[in-house]
């Protein structure tokens, strides 16, 4: 799914976040288990100017592009599927309130102007769903983020995941202990791991557009 990429990195209207969240201090990592740190340093990579394929510390140093397609095995697949004319947004933790105020500020999140919100998860290697950690915290904060603006009602799926995500008290330890967060911490990709587990940090709300791209809403 191709994002088209902005130059700029400013917050709508010149201000951070309406609040702020008390789980993840901007800059502070996640409360690392000593299982979860590698126990090599990381491999050496390709240069900074040339990101490694699905690694977000090396996309954020990487030259600035009109388009940018990175593999997404769920995600991509889900919002190529929906229909044209319905508004596709990429909510992850790092925008929640972004989005939240996106969402609230066009009426979504009623009965009249439903909202579902899909944790994507990724994939087994024979191509079956794995559900995970951090896009069912995800999909909790996003809805949790609707509900402080008095959406409503809530489906029994979208309530047990905001309960998981508010009864979580330390959600990039939950992260960094997970399937997907291990992984790349065992191979050498920590900081992955710290920039995904990090919330409010992202100032934009990524929407399909017409072209089927991501743009800044």
């Amino acid at each position: 799914m191709p994002v088209k990429r902005s130059r700029t990195v400013e917050w709508p209207s010149g201000r951070p976040p309406r609040r702020p969240r008390r789980r993840t201090p901007a800059g502070q990592a996640p409360s690392w288990p000593s299982t979860a740190r590698p126990s090599h340093p990381p491999p050496p990579g390709p240069s900074p100017l040339v990101p490694r394929p699905r690694s977000p510390t090396h996309l954020r140093d990487a030259p600035v592009v009109d388009r940018l397609a990175p593999p997404s095995s769920n995600g991509a697949a889900i919002a190529a599927a929906a229909p044209t004319g319905i508004s596709v947004v990429a909510a992850f933790l790092r925008n929640v309130s972004c989005v939240g105020d996106w969402l609230n500020s066009r009426g979504y999140g009623t009965a009249r102007r439903p909202v579902a919100v899909i944790a994507a998860g990724e994939q087994w290697p024979d191509g079956s769903l794995r559900p995970t950690v951090e896009d069912l915290l995800g999909a909790g904060a996003v809805i949790s983020e609707l509900c402080a603006e008095g959406a409503a009602p809530l489906s029994a799926e979208a309530a047990a995941a905001k309960a998981g995500y508010e009864g979580t008290a330390d959600v990039p330890h939950a992260i960094a202990t997970s399937a997907s967060g291990r992984h790349p911490a065992e191979t050498g990709f920590v900081e992955d791991v710290v920039i995904a587990a990090h919330e409010d940090v992202c100032p934009f709300v990524p929407v399909r557009d017409g072209d089927s791209a991501f743009i800044p809403g």
